[in-house]
């Protein structure tokens, strides 16, 4: 297969170029160039912003794929963008859009691709709401190829799972509170890069999955308290967690409050029959105790990836003496 990304060298894509190669796809990315990963050994690259239409025209003219896959579309004037550019030189273009964009709060679990689309706290998803909604019209007037996927929350060896990232590790180990949303009981999946590109990889080229969605999410549940506590086992350190409702961590800190408002504060179980079906090799088993120790030896082995953020530091400080104070 001869498949385009664009992107190809981020959190989730790096393992998806990778695991396209080894199954010998002829694989080319378009990228800005400014990721921290180096495009992988055997792929042609393109360095173009896709931004630029007339230029990345000038540059695909005499292409043609068996897929494209878009991991950097947010918005519906992107899309239509691609509609353009990619009309007739595609069997299949991937959109990648979001879990997030299921129902808040779930009304009925686990979530199957047949939950309703629905959130009003954040407005990327809506925003990945209206994108889909634009491709499956697509689809149905003009047979434009689509093929939905929506990650959920998955990582690779950079990206911790909190909101302030190395903050909240820099407080566990200094043996200061960290703030935890909820009880921490809420059941939240977290996915390793890598296994769910075998989801994605096992999708390109089926044009059985032309016009459909499909989410690619781990089976392993945890709640909040426990990822906290595996980090921090990870981290070497014990994590001392003080509760605070996400209503009012959204008055201290309006980004971190719709990113929980919309999505994490919420039980979010996630059935994967339909991926299954379509990709029989589809089985996630990296767990995440697995993966944060990769994450630990990842920050641990540079000083300079270990930043703080010192405002949220100050609103986290300001939310526990608010606990302290109720």
């Amino acid at each position: 297969m001869k498949v385009l990304f664009i992107g190809g060298t981020g959190i989730i894509s790096s393992a998806c170029s990778e695991l396209a190669l080894e199954r010998n796809i002829e694989l080319t990315l378009l990228i800005r160039g400014i990721s921290q990963r180096t495009p992988p050994h055997g792929a042609r690259v393109f360095k173009h912003n896709i931004q630029d239409t007339a230029g990345v025209q000038r540059v695909l003219e005499h292409e043609t794929f068996d897929a494209v896959v878009n991991w950097i579309n947010f918005t519906v004037d992107q899309v239509e963008r691609d509609i353009h550019l990619f009309r007739g030189k595609t069997g299949q273009y991937v959109f990648i859009s979001s879990a997030s964009v299921y129902q808040k709060p779930p009304s009925l679990l686990p979530i199957t691709e047949s939950t309703p689309l629905f959130n009003p706290y954040w407005q990327y998803s809506r925003d990945k709401i209206a994108c889909e909604e634009r491709l499956l019209r697509a689809f149905r007037e003009e047979r434009f190829p689509v093929t939905i996927v929506r990650p959920s929350h998955t990582y690779d060896k950079t990206l911790l799972p909190f909101h302030g990232r190395y903050t909240v590790i820099d407080r566990m180990r200094k043996g200061r509170p960290v703030i935890v949303h909820g009880d921490g009981t809420s059941l939240w999946t977290l996915t390793h890069h890598r296994d769910f590109a075998v989801g994605l990889i096992g999708l390109l080229g089926n044009r059985q999955a032309l016009g459909h969605a499909f989410h690619i999410t781990s089976d392993e549940l945890l709640t909040w308290n426990q990822i906290h506590a595996i980090m921090g086992q990870a981290a070497g350190a014990e994590p001392k967690i003080i509760h605070v409702p996400s209503a009012v961590i959204a008055r201290f800190d309006a980004e971190w409050g719709a990113n929980l408002l919309g999505d994490k504060a919420h039980c979010m179980i996630f059935d994967n029959s339909k991926i299954r079906r379509f990709v029989p090799d589809f089985n996630p088993s990296i767990p995440f105790h697995q993966g944060a120790r990769e994450i630990m030896a990842w920050y641990d082995e540079d000083p300079s990836r270990r930043t703080v953020n010192p405002e949220l530091d100050r609103i986290m400080d300001n939310m526990v003496k608010l606990h302290e104070r109720a």
